[in-house]
């Protein structure tokens, strides 16, 4: 009977630790919407990274861990960086910069541009910092 007890405990406890999917805040623009989100979200979404991450911040004050490119905010939609995105418009591009306000600006962009899966890192490295994560000074 302990054993048994034992198993559902553990059942329930185990099924209470897994992570809901994040979903984001719905901002919506002329052309479309993208996904605001925290760094507790962001946080879960780089355990299990599906996504290109993007830093778009201006000039270099580093990178977050698992960082895929840099990209000037002010340039992302040039034929040069927009190379260095997936072809695929479908694809996952989470967006971020020291503030949350030129991460904003290149979701936006990317938006107008016909991307339909941007995710915005809304208060970035700030908030990150603030919550104690690390950040590297490549």
């Amino acid at each position: 009977m302990k054993k048994l007890i034992f198993i559902l405990l553990s059942v329930v406890v185990l099924s209470g630790c897994q992570s809901k999917p994040v979903t984001g805040e719905t901002v919506k623009t002329a052309d479309g919407s993208y996904q605001n989100i925290t760094s507790k979200e962001l946080k879960v979404m780089l355990k299990d990274k599906d996504f290109v991450f993007v830093n778009v911040h201006i000039p270099f004050a580093g990178d977050i861990p698992d960082t895929d490119l840099s990209i000037p905010f002010d340039q992302i939609a040039e034929l040069d960086y927009l190379a260095q995105l997936p072809e695929d418009k479908n694809a996952k591009i989470v967006l971020y910069c020291r503030s949350g306000r030129m991460s904003q600006i290149a979701s936006e962009e990317l938006v107008a541009l016909g991307y339909t899966n941007i995710w915005n890192f809304k208060n970035g490295m700030v908030e990150w910092e603030r919550a104690g994560f690390e950040l590297e000074e490549k």
